[in-house]
């Protein structure tokens, strides 16, 4: 048997496609992360061989940390530290609460208006609530758009209701955005978690395709080493489009 014989039939992977770059100076990088890419690799996704930290590393040739979370279906703005110092300070800011993150997220039913949520959540999202220490926990939201797709999801409704909406997450929890959804009886759509299977999979084609309908739309803050106000962006991308019209595209760009 020839070495040819043995080769892969496919030949070697193609490589990963670069990131785009929101933001970039001596301290930090933003990049636009792609739903369903982790941020790093970890012991719960063994299996994964492509991550945020490892991409960036092979195209900008230099070792970054990341100095905040985006679960893995999340897509958006993430930010990145380039050395120790400003790991240390963007710590400090996001614990602090003076880094202001914005999301978009699509959700089963209509929400009221606007509303905040202070409900305590437990420390690890992956464990049974009981007998966990719960830590304060604060998410506002908006609601952008109301929707009705026609598609039956429960015994005696022809329809089903959605909303686009604008969240603020006050505090830093894990899943903390999904969780308070999920407690508000309006858990987020794709959310295999937190979420409801059988109306995922019913609405999949309806919206086009399955994911974590969640997007970190915005990030801001002072900049931890110059001081000047810092403002990144991510436009939810084209597939977006199925929940977000003309109208609140043009508003969210009013408000950048």
């Amino acid at each position: 048997m020839t070495v040819e014989a043995l080769a892969d039939p496919e030949g070697p992977a193609p490589p990963a496609p670069p990131l785009t770059l929101l933001h970039e100076d001596a301290w930090l990088i933003a990049v636009d992360k792609p739903a369903g890419l982790l941020v790093h690799r970890t012991a719960l996704d063994a299996h994964e061989d492509d991550d945020v930290v490892t991409r960036l590393r092979a195209q900008r040739g230099e070792a970054v940390s990341p100095v905040h979370r985006l679960d893995k279906g999340t897509s958006g703005v993430l930010l990145l530290a380039r050395d120790a110092d400003t790991a240390r300070a963007m710590g400090a800011a996001f614990a602090g609460r003076a880094v202001h993150k914005r999301y978009l997220a699509l959700v089963r039913g209509w929400p009221a208006d606007t509303g905040q949520t202070d409900a305590p959540l437990a420390r690890d999202p992956e464990q049974p609530s009981t007998g966990q220490v719960h830590l304060e926990a604060c998410t506002h939201w908006r609601v952008l758009r109301r929707l009705e797709w026609p598609v039956a999801t429960r015994a005696g409704f022809d329809t089903t209701r959605g909303a686009l909406v604008e969240v603020q997450p006050l505090t830093g929890r894990r899943h903390q955005i999904r969780r308070h959804f999920k407690q508000l009886g309006h858990p987020l759509i794709g959310d295999a978690t937190h979420g409801k299977g059988p109306l995922n999979r019913a609405l999949a084609a309806v919206l086009g395709g399955q994911r974590l309908w969640l997007h970190a739309w915005q990030v801001a803050m002072v900049h931890p080493h110059t001081g000047a106000p810092l403002r990144v962006r991510s436009d939810p991308g084209p597939e977006w489009d199925c929940c977000l019209g003309v109208a609140e595209r043009a508003r969210l760009d009013a408000e950048n």
